[in-house]
C-alpha cells in the first residue's frame, strides 16, 4: 500500500435530484496514486454522479471529496487543472479535424508553439491517429473518435484520469483495442486512473482495485481476485427448458437447498428460467442436482461449472444477478422518462 496521500478520496457523498430521486447515499471511495481504480454497477448505480462531484460538474449534497490534494467544492479550479475526463458523450468537435481538436485542447491548458505541436504529434502516434489527423472528426469510426477523447483527456499530462464508461457502443475489436491502450497508460506512465463500467469482463481486466457500486453506496470493495477468492467452492449455472413461475421456484428451492455441499440457490428472475448455486465440488454437485430436478419434474437445457466470477461477487453482496440490477435500471429509466413525458 502507498504511503502517499490518496489521489482520490470521497467520504458520504449524498446527493438526490428533483422528484426524490436518489443517486447517492453514502458513497465512499479511496483511490491509490499510480493505480487503475473501477467503479462497477449497472447503469443508475450512481457511477456517474459520483465522477461528476469528483470532477467538479456536479455538487453533493453532504459529503467530502478531494482529487491530487485538492477540496473539490474549495478549489475546483485547482481540481480542474490537475485531471482529464473522458465523458461517456465524444467531447471533439465533430466538424473540426483530430489535429485541430487536440491543439484546441493544449491551448485551453497552456501550451503553445513548438511544445504544442510536440505534444500533438506524440499523442496522435500514440493513439494510431496520425494518417485520420487532418480528417474531421465526424468521418472517424466510433473506436478512433474514443480513442481522440482519450488523446484529449491527457492532452496536457493530468494526474488522474477519470474514464466514465469508456467503451460503451464500441464494437468487440474496437473495446479489446481500448482496453490494451488503458492498460498501457496505467503501466507506461503511472497515471492514477478512475474508470467506471458496467462491463464485468472490462473491470476484471483493467482494475487494480474494484469498488462494487450498488443503488448509490458501495457493498464492496478489493482486488478481482480478493473479491472471487472469498467465494467458496464452484459456481454451478443451471439452464431449464421451461420458465417457473414464483411457485416453481418455491417448490425448486425445498428440492435443491437440501443437497450436500450445495449453498446459496439463486433464481434469476428476470428470464425466470436460470438457477445458480455455489457448491463446495460442481463436478460431484451437477448430477445432485440433476436428479434433484427431475424428481420434481423439471428438464434441464444445460448446466455449467465454473470458477467465481464478479457476477457471483455482485450476487453475494448486492442479492442478485447482475443482470437482473441492469434489468431494473432499464425498468427505472423507462418509468422516469414515462413520467416526464419522454424527455
Amino acid at each position: 500500500m502507498s504511503t502517499r496521500a490518496p489521489a482520490v478520496v470521497a467520504r458520504q457523498l449524498i446527493k438526490t435530484y428533483p422528484g426524490d430521486v436518489t443517486a447517492l447515499c453514502g458513497m465512499d471511495v479511496t483511490v491509490e496514486p499510480g493505480t487503475v481504480f473501477g467503479l462497477l454497477g449497472p447503469n443508475g448505480a450512481g457511477k456517474s454522479t459520483t465522477v461528476k462531484i469528483l470532477t467538479t460538474l456536479a455538487r453533493p449534497d453532504s459529503g467530502t471529496a478531494a482529487v491530487a490534494g485538492h477540496d473539490v467544492l474549495r478549489h475546483p479550479d485547482r481540481v480542474r487543472r490537475a485531471i482529464g475526463v473522458v465523458a461517456q458523450s465524444s467531447g471533439a468537435d465533430p466538424v473540426a479535424t483530430g489535429r485541430e481538436n487536440l491543439q484546441l485542447q493544449g491551448r485551453l491548458y497552456g501550451l503553445k508553439g513548438a511544445e504544442l505541436n510536440r505534444r500533438v504529434d506524440e499523442l496522435l502516434a500514440r493513439f494510431t491517429l496520425t494518417d485520420a489527423a487532418r480528417r474531421p472528426v465526424k468521418t472517424y469510426s466510433g473506436g478512433m473518435r474514443r480513442r481522440l477523447d482519450v488523446a484529449l483527456g491527457l492532452a496536457h499530462r493530468p494526474e488522474v484520469l477519470f474514464l466514465d464508461e469508456p467503451t460503451t457502443g464500441l464494437d468487440p475489436e474496437a473495446r479489446t483495442a481500448m482496453w490494451d491502450e488503458i492498460a498501457r497508460l496505467a503501466g507506461d506512465e503511472g497515471l492514477t486512473i478512475l474508470l467506471t463500467t458496467h462491463y464485468l469482463e472490462e473491470a476484471d481486466r483493467l482494475a487494480e482495485r474494484i469498488a462494487i457500486v450498488d443503488r448509490g453506496r458501495v457493498v464492496v470493495e478489493g482486488t478481482p481476485d480478493e473479491l472471487k477468492g472469498e467465494l467458496r467452492g464452484d459456481a454451478v449455472h443451471v439452464e431449464l427448458r421451461e420458465p417457473v413461475g414464483e411457485a416453481g421456484r418455491t417448490v425448486l428451492q425445498g428440492a435443491l437447498a437440501g443437497l450436500p455441499g450445495v449453498h446459496e440457490v439463486v433464481f434469476d428472475t428476470v428470464r425466470s428460467r436460470g438457477i445458480s448455486v455455489r457448491a463446495d465440488d460442481g463436478a460431484v454437485a451437477i448430477p445432485a442436482l440433476l436428479g434433484a430436478l427431475e424428481r420434481v419434474g423439471v428438464a434441464v437445457a444445460a448446466a455449467t461449472v465454473a470458477r467465481p466470477s464478479l457476477d457471483d461477487v455482485y450476487l453475494r453482496y448486492a442479492g442478485r444477478r447482475y443482470a437482473e440490477a441492469e434489468a431494473e435500471a432499464e425498468g427505472a429509466g423507462d418509468r422516469v422518462l414515462a413520467g416526464t413525458g419522454g424527455a
